[in-house]
């Protein structure tokens, strides 16, 4: 027993080796191709003639088709493996949204946006249902965490080379912000080919894990699914209330997400009055604070055993810090709440997959999984829009972010409402 357990640790870091950091990379590309419209709309509004509402509504479009398509998606991909699903889902985003050089009108910028939701719909629970049939419990929470620490990295990495893209106005005749999608897009196409081949389905598969360790690594996953009572049909998955509970609080999670992610630059812009590539270095500032935050609560929820008071309390301090950014005078308190928020919402991720992903197996994990995410996802149309809306009547963005906010910790009250016998330990 001993040494199964041995075995079955090292399987597992060897996993965490060889999957997380791959993940991570394609997390980091997906989530650019989904904010980058953030960066392009320094120039871009202006320039195709944008109010805040037409940016607002063809930014949050993306997720009207990303919830639409989601579960058949990973449905799909539960069934003809993630290895070819995944690749078809990055190759055929990444077309798309390089493709977003060519808008020119309102509604070809809405019909993108959506298109480009439909292509990558599926991509990230088809991801977070991959992990669950390679980690355990235990070690759920900090491996969601390592591989979603790529929303804050894309921050990191996103502003400062979008704000370089941007400078490069007017080179070979391309304005900057159609530069900054075709740069960031055509990396999808490349790795979509490179996942077809690099991508093991499940233990038994990894060339990399000894014969001890598949056997080991496979029979604990397969213990802890007949153990922790999981909903393994699609049916059970799509009409539990825990399921629904779920999708309701991740709601909430989005909303904060995308309005931070959509806004961001113009928030940091209208602090500090800086240039388009100062506005990308500020804004890497609270992405890089959450990227640690993140890494930290995720491993401390594992560590404990312990998911919703770890997601709830993450919410209190990105929501809080989040309403407090509107009102802050000055580029210093607005990037220091800006943080603080960002933080606060990072914190969540791991330790709610972990907890998501304890009630569901087999085919029930990938309808649940995207139920829980397209339902929430509704959130991302409506955070941006939020945000939109009320600056475009206020002229302010203090409101619409105390909106957003106030969601955020509702959120993660909300959570609390699933008993804690109901939570798998690890």
């Amino acid at each position: 027993m001993v040494a199964t357990t041995a075995t079955t640790a090292t399987a597992v870091a060897k996993a965490r080796r060889r999957l997380v950091p791959f993940l991570f990379l394609l997390y980091v590309v997906s989530y650019l191709d989904r904010i980058n419209v953030g960066f392009a709309a320094l120039q871009m509004n202006a320039a195709l003639g944008f109010s805040n509402v037409t940016y607002s509504f063809g930014a949050g479009v993306f997720f009207l088709s990303y919830t639409l398509f989601e579960i058949p998606s990973n449905v799909i991909l539960a069934r003809v493996g993630a290895r070819r699903w995944i690749a078809r889902i990055m190759i055929s985003w990444g077309l798309v949204s390089a493709g977003m050089m060519f808008v020119r009108s309102a509604s070809a910028f809405y019909v993108l946006r959506f298109a480009l939701g439909a292509a990558e719909a599926g991509f990230f629970p088809g991801i977070i249902y991959c992990l669950t049939r390679w980690f355990p419990t235990r070690d759920r929470a900090r491996a969601i965490a390592g591989f979603m620490t790529a929303v804050v990295m894309a921050g990191i990495v996103g502003g400062p080379v979008s704000g370089a893209l941007l400078s490069l106005d007017g080179v070979c005749g391309l304005a900057g912000w159609q530069w900054l999608f075709v740069v960031e897009g055509l990396p999808a196409v490349a790795l979509g080919f490179v996942v077809l081949r690099a991508l093991p389905e499940q233990p038994s598969e990894a060339r990399w894990l000894t014969p001890a360790e598949q056997v080991a690594l496979t029979t604990q996953l397969s213990e802890e699914s007949a153990l922790e009572g999981n909903v393994h049909s699609i049916r059970g998955a799509l009409t539990s209330a825990r399921t629904w509970l779920l999708a309701a609080v991740y709601f909430a999670i989005p909303v904060e997400l995308y309005a931070l992610s959509f806004w961001l630059p113009q928030i940091v812009k209208s602090a500090s009055g800086a240039s388009d590539w100062q506005v990308g270095v500020l804004s890497a500032i609270p992405y890089a604070v959450a990227a640690a935050a993140m890494v930290v609560v995720g491993r401390h929820s594992d560590q404990t055993g312990e998911r919703r008071w770890h997601i709830a309390l993450s919410a209190a301090v990105g929501g809080a810090a989040l309403a407090l950014t509107g009102f802050a005078h000055g580029v210093v308190p607005a990037i220091v709440l800006l943080s603080l928020a960002t933080a606060g919402l990072a914190s969540m991720l791991g330790p709610f997959w972990a907890l998501a992903t304890s009630f569901l197996g087999g085919l029930g994990a990938a309808a649940g999984i995207a139920l829980v995410n397209s339902v929430g996802n509704i959130g991302g149309f409506v955070g941006p829009n939020i945000v939109g809306y009320v600056r475009e009547a206020t002229s302010d963005f203090a409101a619409g972010l105390a909106i957003v906010g106030a969601i955020l910790v509702g959120g993660g009250l909300l959570v609390l409402c699933i008993s804690p016998r109901h939570v798998a330990q690890p």
